[in-house]
């Protein structure tokens, strides 16, 4: 032991341990509790475990909270978890606006205002970090957010909300405790209640959004791209392929990838699978074979896979099930993250919310 050094110790061996065993090992000593509690090991354990194959799967049901394990993509039965949320509030109440290193920020809707909490579920640690600008109601597609840790290793929490006609964009830091505010693209119309917004995903340095128009045709899909190290936004066009209406495109994340799920309600259902690279989107897969199920309570699974068959949580609701070959579900079964209003993917991690 005195030959492996404690460098050796703490970032080569139990950085290489689950995050509950990490937690149990925090009672060996003090001298334990303080090296597994510094932001060296907190990253490096982190990163290690993104690397990983396995997943956990966070559902909010009308009464309940959910973990199941996800492994290669796979929805492993009888896995299935009750979890309990740090506050009083029924689950139906909660909307999940975004997951990230193993937290995930929720917004608890209520009659008389509206609060926003980092939570991490393996830890059970959290904390409220909303302040009197959530007084307004928060619906759905009127605000959306993400994570990302900037370069001095303090995780920041982006918040987006649409009223009036009016965007306003602002940043939580950790370390600071405390908001400010952001530029916004001046002259656009994304503040609009004809648009609807979806939740952030990270890749990149990068949180990307669809906005989405289709109420006034012909109708349109644009991303919105956060840069986290400059902390500006700007827009990035689909594809005159992709704009079909009417659409939808689903972001997330394989093999630390942006991907987007193209869903097409044409003259008959089409999904295709998509990837942003160099500037462009290259099609990946496209599965003729879609088709909408309605055994599924909508979004309370969001992007999984179970019997060789890819579900897919639409914005709108509809759960669509596409077949999968060897091929695409080699390819798939590397998805690192997703999220929806009802379900997010997350690591178990001892990244604390603090």
């Amino acid at each position: 032991m005195e030959r492996i050094g404690d460098d050796m110790m703490f970032e080569e061996i139990l950085s290489r341990l689950p995050a509950k065993v990490v937690c149990q090992f925090k009672c060996v000593c003090k001298q334990w509790c303080y090296e597994l509690s510094t932001p060296k090991f907190v990253l490096i354990h982190t990163r290690r475990l993104s690397n990983l194959l396995q997943k956990k799967l966070l559902s909010l049901n009308e009464h309940t909270i959910v973990v199941d394990d996800i492994v290669s993509g796979n929805l492993e039965v009888d896995t299935r978890k009750i979890v309990t949320f740090p506050y009083d509030v029924q689950p139906s109440r909660l909307i999940i606006i975004g997951s990230f290193n193993g937290l995930i920020l929720l917004c608890i809707r209520r009659t008389d205002a509206n609060e926003l909490v980092l939570w991490n579920p393996t830890i059970r640690r959290f904390k409220l970090i909303s302040d009197d600008y959530f007084s307004r109601y928060f619906g759905r597609h009127d605000d959306t957010g993400g994570m990302y840790v900037d370069e001095h290793n303090d995780l920041k929490v982006l918040h987006i909300n649409c009223f009036a006609g009016a965007v306003t964009a602002r940043v939580y830091s950790r370390h600071n405790d405390s908001w400010r505010k952001l530029s916004f693209l001046k002259g656009c119309l994304f503040g609009s209640s004809f648009y609807s917004w979806s939740h952030g995903i990270y890749s990149g340095k990068t949180i990307y959004f669809t906005v989405s128009n289709y109420w006034i045709p012909p109708g349109e899909c644009n991303i919105v791209a956060f840069d986290v190290i400059c902390e500006s936004f700007s827009i990035l066009r689909f594809p005159e392929r992709i704009q079909v209406n009417p659409c939808q495109v689903h972001f997330l994340t394989i093999s630390d990838r942006l991907h987007g799920i193209v869903v097409r309600y044409s003259d008959e259902l089409t999904a295709e699978l998509v990837k942003y690279e160099h500037d462009d989107w290259i099609t990946v897969f496209s599965f003729t074979n879609a088709r909408i199920v309605q055994q599924l309570d909508p979004q309370q699974r969001t992007n999984i896979i179970q019997d060789n068959k890819w579900l897919v949580t639409s914005i709108w609701g509809d759960t669509v099930e596409v077949l999968l070959c060897n091929d695409s579900f080699n390819y798939i079964q590397h998805v690192d993250s997703f999220n929806g209003p009802k379900g997010a993917l997350f690591l178990e991690t001892i990244v604390s919310p603090f």
